[in-house]
């Protein structure tokens, strides 16, 4: 049965911006409400959320760049319209609610297109968690990102966090920004494999951009294979995990993309991936 959707480029999105370039390939998603620092709220989670897991049936956009509008990139929940109703709700209620975060992560993780985030400013709390959730992060010098849910009374351990980020930058680094709270500097970020560049300011978003066209370039039905096997891979024991990339191997041997980079070498001129 074919899953019927509205065409990525004809989405409207409510709650942030929704971008898809003239080709339809690299989408952009902004976070449109900078005179706040960008922050989320229980309908945006939810959108994010919708839209992550509908990627999963578009295969026109090869690629999203997440990002904030204004000089930051998220400032986490929104203090009045999520942080004070938590307080008041019951534990359904709440269970509900961490669970729906928790969703958005996973949607991120298992969409084939690989996401880039580009990060200025600040990008705190459940922001920091999305750039975490990318596949790829860019940022600026102004860059602080920080994991502030002990600064509010909850553990650090939201959306995957004591998992995604140990991975990323290691036990013992981990553990002292879920702790403390404390903003990671953009050059931590960096020497700590964190950001995977940083730029000026004025050059992420079209860096960003630039790196998604980069990735459309290349066989984007490898890449979603690519990308499911570093999100399974956690699971297995090195014998499953060779065995799956064999499987996974053997699979991509049988796009028209391979076939094409072998007559492309053969001939001596580079491949044009088309995805299939």
């Amino acid at each position: 049965m074919r899953h019927h959707l509205v065409p990525m480029a004809k989405r409207v999105a409510t709650h942030f911006l929704w971008q898809v370039s003239d080709d339809g390939r690299v989408a952009t998603i902004t976070l449109n409400r900078p005179e706040r620092k960008n922050p989320l709220t229980f309908d945006s989670y939810a959108e994010l959320r919708d839209l992550f897991r509908d990627l999963v049936h578009a295969p026109d956009v090869k690629c999203v760049v997440l990002r904030g509008a204004g000089d930051d990139f998220c400032s986490g929940g929104d203090v009045h319209e999520i942080i004070g109703p938590l307080t008041a709700m019951t534990m359904p209620e709440l269970l509900a609610f961490t669970r729906m975060t928790g969703d958005l992560v996973l949607a991120m993780r298992r969409c084939p297109q690989p996401v880039v985030a580009a990060i200025d400013g600040i990008c705190a709390g459940a922001g920091a968690i999305l750039a975490l959730a990318a596949d790829f992060r860019f940022g600026t010098p102004r860059a602080r990102v920080a994991y502030l849910f002990t600064r509010v009374g909850l553990a650090g351990c939201d959306m995957g966090a004591c998992t995604l980020l140990p991975r990323l930058i290691g036990q013992g680094r981990a553990a002292e920004l879920l702790y403390t709270g404390r903003a990671m500097t953009a050059d931590e970020g960096a020497g700590w494999g964190f950001f995977n560049r940083v730029v000026e300011p004025t050059a992420l978003h079209d860096e960003a951009l630039a790196f998604a066209r980069l990735l459309v370039a290349g066989p984007t039905f490898a890449h979603g294979i690519t990308k499911t096997m570093l999100h399974q891979e956690w699971n297995m024991s090195i014998d499953q995990a060779i065995e799956a990339e064999a499987q996974a191997q053997a699979l991509c041997m049988q796009t028209d993309d391979f076939r094409r980079a072998y007559e492309a070498f053969a001939a001596k001129r580079k491949p044009v991936f088309e995805g299939d």
